[in-house]
């Protein structure tokens, strides 16, 4: 399956800014990639790559003043398959876990690791069956405590908010869910990029790009999304980290004003090989 994504973003900066960028695939989609992925910025500056802990392809521009536009295309090849499901897979005790995961137990900017959660954690879920059945609970639970609703999105609502207001978007979800896995021990980490409406009916409200998260059972990172709270296809990475702020897409030092946003995930068919054309074989001379 190919997927044509990509985003047009459009500020209005009143003084030149210094930016961080994080609008690129993830490394990790390289060899997915059929379409160069075009990366413009209007009007052109120099962009700084780097990478940064998390392995996130990054970049840092200082912005001018004025209408400033960030512009991106590509096809990436996808198996087409929903995300891989793996029931038997197995929690690891905390002492026996890669070290690389421990961050990912810990409380962060979005997700408090705090007494009320944990204890509230604790209750709800440790009657599960650890390890993927107990993620899965949590992703019912959650799914099931909160109202999707844009109108309600706010910056700077957290685990804690999302629980006692029972609203938010995609993030929120996540935050959430993801807090509760790391109460019960469980490595999770936020993920972010795109998600179109593939096998799916189309949802009734402008693209946006989509968060999901990521648990580590049986050695390996296994997908979950609270949200949707079923497999989904065409998923294509743009960043990791231990929540939202890890991952935004673009931070602006100083004061700006979102001028327009569009973002495209949608399948496209492949084109058809063309036939070579059937050679036909030289007649012979007729023998007289």
């Amino acid at each position: 399956m190919l997927i044509k994504v990509g985003y047009e973003i459009g500020f209005n900066f009143p003084a030149p800014l210094p930016m961080l960028l994080m609008l690129r695939l993830h490394p990790s989609r390289d060899d997915s990639v059929r379409e160069m992925e075009k990366f413009e910025m209007s009007p052109k500056r120099k962009v700084e790559e780097f990478t940064d802990s998390f392995g996130n392809r990054c970049g840092r521009v200082f912005a001018p003043a004025g209408r400033v536009t960030f512009r991106s295309d590509t096809v990436v090849e996808d198996s087409g398959e929903p995300d891989p499901q793996a029931p038997d897979a197995l929690q690891i005790a905390v002492e026996e876990l890669p070290e690389e995961t421990l961050q990912f137990l810990l409380g962060s900017r979005y997700c408090e690791v705090d007494s009320a959660l944990n204890d509230f954690a604790w209750n709800r879920f440790s009657s599960t069956a650890p390890g993927w059945p107990r993620v899965q609970a949590i992703c019912d639970f959650v799914h099931g405590h909160i109202r999707f609703d844009y109108q309600k999105a706010r910056r700077d609502r957290t685990a804690r908010d999302v629980f006692r207001e029972g609203v938010g978007v995609c993030r929120d979800f996540m935050h959430l869910a993801i807090t509760f896995c790391r109460c019960m021990n469980i490595p999770a980490r936020y993920a972010t990029g795109y998600l179109g409406d593939i096998g799916v009916p189309p949802a009734p409200f402008p693209m946006d790009f989509s968060a999901w998260f990521e648990v580590f059972l049986g050695g390996k990172w296994y997908t979950f999304d609270a949200r949707h709270n079923e497999p989904r296809v065409g998923r294509v990475l743009m960043a990791r980290g231990r929540d939202a702020a890890d991952v935004a897409l673009t931070t602006t030092f100083g004061q700006n004003h979102l001028a327009e946003f569009k973002v495209w995930t949608d399948e496209v068919k492949e084109k058809p090989r063309r036939k070579a054309p059937a050679r036909q074989a030289a007649s012979s001379p007729r023998r007289r």
